[in-house]
Formats: C-alpha cells, sequence, structure tokens
C-alpha cells in the first residue's frame, strides 16, 4: 500500500507549495492595485486643478509645469499596470504548469483506483475474505488481517474522494485561467487609453517647450526673480526661528543653565510632545485635504527651463481654491507672521519641531494657540493672475530645515 500513497503525498505538497505561491502573488496583486489607485487619484486631482485654473492662466511656464507632472504620473501609472500584466503572466503561466501537473497525478490517482479495483474484485468474495481470515496462523495473525482489510477499505475510500478533489481543483485551475487572461487583455487595453493619452501630453508639451527656448532667457530671469523672492521669505523665517529659540534660552541663562544657540529649552511636556511627534514620522497627514505636489525639497533644475537651479526649502502643494491649510500634529502657535508678497504664514512648535504653512490669505488661529492635529489654521492663497491655489510648507528641526516628504504619509 505503500507505493499507492505516493501520488496523494504529491498531491498534498504540490498543493502547499502552489498556494503559497498564490497567496504571496495576491498580496503583490494587492499592492500594485493600491498603487494604481493613488495615481489614478492624482491625475483626477491635477486634472481637476487644469480645468480651475485653465480659464485663467497666464504664464506657459505654469502650464509646461503642470504637463510635467501629469506625464510623470502617467508614465508611473503605465509602469504600474505592466507590472500588473506581467504578473497576471506569472499566475497563468503557474496555473498552466499546475494544471499540467494535477492532470499527471489525476491519472496515476486513477490507475492506482483501478488496480484496486481489479484486485478487489478477484477477491470480493465473502468466502475468499472468510478464508483469509482462516487461513491465520493465530489470533494474532487474524487480527492484524482484519486491520488490514480495514485500512485496504478505507484507503479505497480515501482515493475515490481525492480523485474527485482532485477533478475539481482542475476545473477551478481552468475557470482561474479564463478569469485571468479576460483580466491581462483588460489590462492591456486600459494601458492602450493610458499610452494614448500620455502621447498627447507629450506632443503638448513639445510643443510648449519649442515656445519657451524662443524666450528662454526671459524666462531665466523671472524664474531667477522668484528665487531671490523666495529666498528673501525663507531667510525671514529662518531668523524668526532663531529668535524664538533665543528667547526660549534666555530665562535659563539668567538662572546659570547651560544652553545650546542652536536648540529651544524645552518644559518636560514639550519635550513630551517632541518625542511624540518623531515618533510618527513619515506617518503625519497631509497639511491640505487635497493636493499634489509640484515642487519637492531640495536644490534641483527648474522642471521647465533646466538651465536655471532652484531651491526649495520645503514642498509647494498645489491644491483647490478656498482649501484650508491644517494642522500636521498637535502643538503651539510659535507665530503668525506676513511677508511682502509673500501674503501670511503660521509656525507651530511640537517640541523641538516647527511645521511652517505659508503663503496663507486667511489665518485662523493666533500667537501661543494650541492646535490639534488636522486643526484649520488658515485659507490657502489663490493667485488672481494664474488661479494657483499653493501651499509653501516646511518642517525644521530647532533650527534645521529637513525634508517634509520623509515626515508626511505618501508624500
Amino acid at each position: 500500500m505503500k507505493h499507492l500513497r505516493s501520488p496523494l503525498i504529491l498531491i498534498v505538497l504540490a498543493s502547499f507549495l502552489f498556494l503559497g505561491g498564490v497567496h504571496a502573488q495576491s498580496a503583490e496583486q494587492r499592492k500594485l492595485e493600491a498603487r494604481k489607485e493613488r495615481l489614478q487619484k492624482e491625475i483626477r486631482q491635477i486634472n481637476s486643478l487644469l480645468s480651475q485654473q485653465k480659464k485663467e492662466r497666464k504664464s506657459v511656464l505654469e502650464e509646461l509645469e503642470d504637463l510635467n507632472q501629469k506625464i510623470r504620473v502617467r508614465r508611473e501609472l503605465i509602469k504600474v499596470t505592466n507590472q500588473q500584466a506581467n504578473l497576471l503572466n506569472r499566475r497563468i503561466n503557474a496555473n498552466i504548469n499546475e494544471i499540467s501537473s494535477l492532470r499527471e497525478q489525476l491519472e496515476g490517482l486513477k490507475e492506482d483506483y483501478a488496480a484496486m479495483i481489479r484486485k478487489s474484485y478477484k477477491s470480493k468474495s465473502q468466502q475468499s475474505r472468510l478464508m483469509f481470515l482462516l487461513s491465520s496462523d493465530n489470533f494474532q495473525q487474524a487480527f492484524k488481517r482484519v486491520k488490514y482489510m480495514q485500512q485496504y477499505a478505507g484507503y479505497r475510500k480515501e482515493q475515490g474522494e481525492e480523485i474527485v478533489k482532485t477533478t475539481e481543483r482542475l476545473k477551478t485551475l481552468n475557470n482561474d485561467l479564463i478569469a485571468q487572461r479576460k483580466e491581462k487583455q483588460a489590462l492591456v487595453e486600459e494601458n492602450k487609453v493610458v499610452q494614448a493619452e500620455l502621447q498627447q501630453e507629450l506632443n503638448a508639451q513639445r510643443d510648449l517647450v519649442n515656445s519657451i527656448k524662443r524666450k528662454e532667457s526671459q524666462y531665466a530671469a523671472q524664474i531667477r526673480r522668484k528665487q531671490q523672492e523666495s529666498d528673501e521669505i525663507d531667510r525671514q523665517i529662518d531668523n524668526l526661528i532663531k529668535e524664538a529659540i533665543a528667547r526660549s534660552n534666555r530665562e535659563n541663562r539668567a538662572k546659570g543653565k547651560k544652553v545650546s544657540s542652536t536648540s529651544f529649552a524645552l518644559t518636560a511636556e514639550a519635550e513630551v510632545m517632541g518625542k511624540n511627534f518623531k515618533e510618527n514620522k513619515g506617518k503625519l497627514p497631509w497639511p491640505v485635504e487635497k493636493g499634489v505636489i509640484k515642487m519637492r525639497y531640495g536644490t534641483q533644475p527648474h522642471p521647465v527651463v533646466r538651465s536655471v537651479q532652484i531651491k526649495s526649502n520645503g514642498v509647494r502643494i498645489a491644491t483647490e481654491k478656498g482649501s484650508k491649510a491644517r494642522s500636521v500634529f498637535k502643538g503651539k502657535v510659535l507665530a503668525v507672521t506676513g511677508y511682502k508678497g509673500g501674503n501670511k504664514a503660521v509656525l507651530i512648535q511640537h517640541g523641538s519641531y516647527i511645521s511652517v504653512y505659508n503663503n496663507l490669505s486667511k489665518v485662523f488661529v493666533k500667537e501661543g494657540d494650541l492646535v490639534g492635529t488636522k486643526q484649520q489654521i488658515g485659507e490657502v492663497f489663490t493667485n488672481n493672475v494664474t488661479n494657483e491655489t499653493l501651499l509653501k510648507f516646511m518642517i525644521y528641526n530647532n533650527n534645521k530645515i529637513d525634508n517634509p516628504s520623509n515626515w508626511i504619509y505618501r508624500m
């Protein structure tokens, strides 16, 4: 009977291995689907912002910036869809191999089962079984023969049930294969649509780039002028934070305590808040409910006029007209200030960390107020010329600027 059990063991092992692979692929498929949904949402948000601003837009630079953003996300979407199709290919090939293996194992089961039936038929009479027992040399041998006949009957039933299960498994795999091929075809068709839209955007991008090249020096001068204005506002924010650190340290210095000129002197409660803020790194909510990144942190070539380097001490988030800025974590309003040509800014202290919300047209808080996570602190300014609504968001650790993308969830 030992040789009869080998096909059953093979089927069980193959099923475990197959199910393990399917589980891993399903997890990867869910991850890719979630990523695709996020990209599709970002494209919808960009399209929504473009439709709101199109009538008012007068700057070809800003129009090309938005188009570049759409192209970037569209390419990422195509990449994710291709990854989904490749994953389905692997699943389809795995199913084909599994179907082939199960068919071979099913044939083996049927052959073993037929051999058992033939053997059982030859000795099926009650007299034969009785003579088999009576011919035993002793009681112990007779008992073993009874157990053998019981086990043989049980295994025969087990083999029959396994044949039914394997047949059903084959049917299920065949149905899965049909569904997966349809799903793959749908992904291929979806990608064709996205690629056609991407090509239209690339054509529009080429036309805009050509129009900009004819006046590149003029546009470069505009970008540098805006960069100088942005740098001046950043310097004012830096100075304001340094002054706040100095104020927090005066009392401790007067008491003879050792203080640092670059760090806040914190109360025990403020230290706890700073620790909690740090523990939420990468999990903080966005400073606006809906938005897309127009400019990332750091020194980088301008997204349109690549010959010009620009520096961003934070991120610039495009959002809808009338959108409200909201605190990314509980804290205390350190300052509310306005800048020439820069509208208003709110600085919120979270222990030794500070979040900065710049380019607000209205402010709903005042210095010294305690605010909660996601509490609205002001309305984001909308440019009447370009109709753009941009929030400039920064994070400081004491007097050192940090990349907000490291702190905000999925930024």
